[in-house]
């Protein structure tokens, strides 16, 4: 593992999906730094459009990529739009990582996702079992997109010598969540769920597949935090997992994000909803050997979550 001294400071940084939920967060913590922070808004250019990203690049030049943007999505969505996974996220990470390399970017990081290890690899997942067997077949085209983005970074890192980085996040909440009732990601899709219930005085809340699952949950400022620390600390092209490197079941979780939210009632499950992986839990001693642990306790996250979801949706009477 190949530590570096790279300098942030007075560089000009890109972040790639500046307003979604992870570019949102890297925006926060490099409010930190000394940069000069670039962003573009996907109205003045689709970063799937290759000649529309590279002629922005030609005429920007970044010296730092953060490769944030991304078309995500919880378990339903994953399944249910599964060419628009494939092919966006494909398109996306070649045409911003190819840029890169043209007009000589500095360093680039590429965020990936821990749905791109096997669904039945040991836990918890090593950065080395990718590849090793079947992907979970609900997020299978998402998963492919991304790891396809990796090997290119790998492969740039040796044909060219870029230096260029892959992280590998857990499952992320916090600010700037989709809240969508179907495509949301667990996080938000409880919190919403339990609000919603609280409000109506529903006596009972559904919460998909059967609870037994266990995930991990980082919060995504602490994400943020974990990619500049890397962006400083890191060269090489092994993957670097990020994490808490602990989880939790889908039931226990839910009642923690009931007792935020102030939900009294019943919690019953729907065994007819796909439960996806039976555990994803991160290897992050890659990560603590490189001097980073996350700092934001699970309840804690989840009551910031909250207050950014009555911040961002919800109207004061609601």
């Amino acid at each position: 593992m190949t530590r570096s001294g790279f300098e942030l400071k007075n560089k000009t940084v890109f972040v790639a999906g500046h307003h979604g939920m992870v570019g949102s967060a890297l925006v926060r913590r490099l409010a930190q730094e000394d940069v000069r922070l670039l962003t573009v808004d996907r109205g003045e250019i689709d970063l799937r459009h290759q000649a529309a990203v590279f002629e922005w690049f030609a005429k920007v030049r970044p010296q730092v990529v953060f490769m944030a943007a991304a078309k995500v999505g919880g378990i339903v969505a994953n399944n249910t739009l599964r060419a628009e996974f494939i092919y966006d996220n494909i398109a996306i990470a070649s045409n911003v990582i190819h840029a890169a390399h043209v007009h000589g970017a500095e360093k680039l990081m590429f965020l990936g996702s821990s749905c791109i290890y096997p669904k039945l690899a040991s836990q918890p997942l090593r950065e080395d079992s990718m590849l090793t067997g079947p992907l979970e077949p609900t997020n299978e085209p998402y998963a492919i997109a991304k790891i396809a983005g990796i090997k290119m970074v790998e492969a740039y890192r040796s044909q060219y010598g870029s230096d260029f980085i892959s992280v590998m996040p857990t499952n992320l909440f916090g600010p700037g969540d989709n809240y969508h009732p179907e495509y949301s990601h667990v996080v938000a899709a409880l919190i919403r769920r339990f609000h919603e219930a609280k409000l109506s005085g529903a006596a009972s809340t559904v919460v998909w597949g059967t609870g037994t699952p266990r995930r991990e949950f980082l919060y995504v400022d602490d994400l943020a935090d974990a990619c500049v620390h890397l962006m400083k600390t890191y060269s090489d092209e092994k993957l670097i997992n990020i994490g808490t490197g602990k989880d939790i079941t889908i039931a226990e979780f839910a009642r923690v994000v009931a007792e935020v939210v102030g939900y009294r009632g019943e919690i019953t499950f729907d065994t007819s909803r796909p439960d996806g992986t039976p555990r994803k839990l991160l290897d992050v001693s890659r990560l603590a050997q490189l001097g980073w642990r996350a700092r934001t306790p699970l309840q804690e996250g989840i009551r910031l979550a909250y207050q950014a979801y009555l911040r961002e949706h919800t109207t004061p009477s609601s």
